[in-house]
């Protein structure tokens, strides 16, 4: 294993404990505005993965990066929706209709 894959392997372990505490010790308020943001940093990946896949460097980079779109694009778009539906809830008007539509199904 080379130095730089060490470097590399040590970055993102140091990236992973390092998110899930972020995760854990933040309040329930804060997740809506920490998923906007992490839907941000998602974007940022997606414009990575396009220029991964259009550099034209080998088959198995494109492949990679085509995969790497579709991966992005998905985080991306999952993480918009939920956000979306967390946002929903802060509405009451809409959360109550949605409380009369259930109650009337259930009825």
């Amino acid at each position: 294993m080379t130095s730089t894959a060490v470097i590399q392997l040590f970055v993102f372990v140091l990236a992973g404990f390092v998110g899930f505490q972020a995760i854990t010790r933040v309040p329930p308020l804060l997740h809506t505005p920490l998923m906007a943001a992490t839907n941000a940093i998602s974007g940022i990946s997606l414009v990575a993965s396009i220029v991964l896949a259009g550099a034209n460097q080998s088959v198995l980079s494109t492949v990679l990066g085509t995969i790497a779109v579709g991966c992005a694009m998905a985080n991306v778009v999952g993480g918009f929706l939920i956000t979306d539906r967390m946002l929903a809830m802060f509405d009451k008007a809409k959360a109550a209709k949605q409380e009369e539509r259930a109650s009337a199904r259930v009825h």
